[in-house]
């Protein structure tokens, strides 16, 4: 059956975040199949690309012959990573964690009623020693840019661990690995969007992990396409579960889990990740909650 790929050397669950289509304005919707989602399986191989539009019906005139040329290069596939995609999909993900660092720093502080009274008390002891009013109107920019100062040296140090370990030989993390896999999704030719599954055969789960969209082709449905890829994957392979942890702040991440049919299972305060120190300063200004999610397939 699977095995479990090497143990990866720092924990990845930091991304799992805003991969969605979620953040940025809108744009048009791809077509996509209103079909069940489960009804091709049986003949389904997760070697082959998976177009997500159904075929256009064929049309005699030139203006129907470009509208339907048109609707192909729009056509959103879902593939197997190739080695060709490695510096893609590398950017992607680059991009995806980078985006992360204002949401720690501001959005994520609406979580933390704690740190909240802490950097009110800090600006009042400020304005009763200083008796400035001024001054203690700058202390919450201070406090903010702190704040920014951390989440921006944790996350891109964890990006440098993720970027050493499993992103810098996907072929060999993913693809090499019983049980485990890695896609991309291409649209109008261009490798947009990526997402992995990891297997575990000890607890007969798999991760979904990596999901990440191209900031310029959001809102097009891609990051539920992919998370649907990683559904067909363990239903392929008879996985009893598929898990995902995330420390994403935007409720739109959640949403997208829970459309995708996942369970909240669970939240840890405080989480970790590697480049913390644990240092007094860090504890104040930079602090994560890691949400748990799980996909019951079917009962062991």
């Amino acid at each position: 059956m699977h095995f479990i790929p090497p143990k990866m050397v720092c924990e990845t669950g930091i991304l799992a975040e805003d991969h969605s289509s979620m953040a940025g304005p809108q744009k048009d919707p791809l077509i996509v199949s209103s079909s069940p989602m489960w009804t091709p399986l049986a003949s389904a191989s997760s070697s082959s690309p998976s177009p997500l539009v159904p075929p256009t019906t064929n049309s005699t005139s030139p203006g129907g012959a470009a509208e339907e040329g048109r609707k192909e290069q729009q056509q959103l596939y879902i593939r197997e990573f190739q080695p060709s995609d490695q510096e893609t999909a590398r950017r992607i993900f680059y991009e995806g964690i980078k985006e992360r660092i204002p949401s720690s720093a501001f959005r994520g502080l609406k979580h933390q009623p704690l740190l909240q009274c802490i950097y009110a008390l800090l600006t009042l002891i400020c304005f009763v020693v200083t008796n400035s009013l001024a001054l203690a109107c700058c202390m919450p920019i201070i406090l903010l840019g702190m704040r920014y100062y951390y989440s921006r040296k944790i996350i891109l140090h964890h990006l440098g661990c993720a970027l050493r370990t499993d992103m810098s030989d996907i072929e060999q993390y993913y693809m090499k690995q019983p049980g485990s896999c890695f896609w991309v999704a291409v649209l109008e030719g261009k490798v947009v969007g990526i997402v992995a599954a990891r297997g575990n055969e000890e607890d007969n789960v798999v991760e979904l992990r990596r999901m990440s969209v191209d900031s310029n082709y959001r809102g097009k449905g891609i990051a539920k396409a992919l998370g649907r890829k990683v559904l067909e994957f363990a239903m392929l392979n008879h996985y009893s579960s598929i898990v995902l942890g995330t420390t994403a702040v935007k409720i739109a991440a959640h949403k997208l889990y829970e459309s995708l049919g996942f369970k909240h299972v669970g939240v840890v305060e405080h989480h970790t990740v590697p480049g913390m120190t644990h240092s007094l300063l860090e504890r104040m200004f930079f602090q994560l909650r890691y949400h748990r999610y799980c996909l019951q397939l079917r009962e062991e």
